[in-house]
């Protein structure tokens, strides 16, 4: 008889662990359910990102992204702003290897934006910058508030007064800046005819991350802008000052179309990343179409090959 209760405990004492065992492996639907949408409350799909320009480790204005929260223009350009401001609130924001200009102490007093001109109203200590970096303090400021969609032009203020001298460099500034003021500047100038300015766009590689870099360049040529970025582009002095460009040396630009809203470029073949795809590098669309956003009035470019369309992009996707 003790003997058939032993058996008998051992028997219940197996079968439930063998239900606790069942229980352990059945996935609890409620259980998962719950992390499932817990995790989905922390993902964010409407992440907006802006271009800002912020020094490299050369002292060139590089065109790299942040993430902006607002929507609204005037706080777009105030995040900006702040982000350009060194150990600003913003700064932690900054991709690696660049760093913000806009000297530490500086405050944004106001900004008012009417009618695409942005009004901004700094404190005094905007100007206590060393004068290396005076104007290209300014150049970070206008390529950066233009960006914004709603912005054409600005008035930099310091303390209430317009700012149309920079006091250490005594470079004279206009009322109302925009890109027109030029960025990275670079004086190729060997006599007063056929004056031309033109920016151009270069690669550079922070680690294995791209980012593209403007220069004004100011010289005697009176060719069409985009036949002057080609030259440039494929020229073997780009490789200078590490900036690169990856359109191949033997690209040529055959014919240029320039319209209302549209500027259409033939190339020959050297074009093409891989010609039996047609393909063309990322890295040459961009320095290409940021360039002629630069220089042209235009809201699209259309690349063609032997009378066909290869590529066509708006530019405002690229900006």
């Amino acid at each position: 008889m003790l003997k058939k209760k032993m058996i008998r405990k051992i028997i219940i004492a197996t079968g439930a662990l063998f239900a606790l065992f069942l229980i352990y492996l059945i996935p609890n639907e409620n259980v998962n359910d719950l992390e499932s949408k817990q995790e989905l409350e922390y993902i964010n799909l409407d992440v907006k990102t802006n271009p800002i320009f912020l020094l490299n480790s050369n002292n060139y204005l590089g065109r790299c992204e942040i993430v902006i929260n607002s929507n609204n223009p005037t706080n777009q350009i105030k995040e900006l702003l702040q982000v350009l401001i060194s150990g600003g609130e913003g700064e932690n924001r900054i991709p690696n290897g660049f760093k913000s200009i806009l000297p530490s102490d500086t405050k944004i007093l106001s900004i008012d934006l009417n009618d695409g001109i942005v009004k901004i109203n700094f404190s005094k200590e905007l100007l206590d910058i060393d004068e290396s970096l005076e104007e290209k303090m300014i150049e970070a400021i206008v390529y950066t508030v233009t960006t914004i969609d709603e912005v054409k032009g600005v008035i930099i203020y310091v303390d209430g007064d317009i700012l149309t001298k920079l006091p250490k460099t005594k470079i004279n500034l206009p009322t109302t800046l925009d890109r027109s003021f030029g960025i990275n500047k670079t004086n190729d100038l060997t006599s007063t005819k056929d004056f031309n300015q033109v920016t151009i766009y270069y690669v550079n590689k922070y680690n294995d991350n791209t980012y593209y870099v403007p220069v004004t360049k100011y010289l005697n040529d009176k060719r069409d802008k985009i036949s002057i970025v080609i030259d440039e582009l494929t020229s073997l002095k780009t490789y200078t000052g590490n900036l690169m460009s990856y359109l191949n040396s033997n690209t040529k630009l055959l014919k240029v179309q320039e319209e209302a809203d549209f500027l259409q470029l033939t190339f020959n073949s050297y074009i093409f990343d891989d010609v039996n795809n047609k393909d063309i590098l990322e890295e040459v669309i961009y320095t290409i179409c940021l360039s002629i956003n630069d220089n042209y009035d235009v809201k699209e470019v259309i690349f063609d090959y032997e009378n066909e369309e290869i590529y066509k992009t708006v530019l405002k996707s690229i900006e």
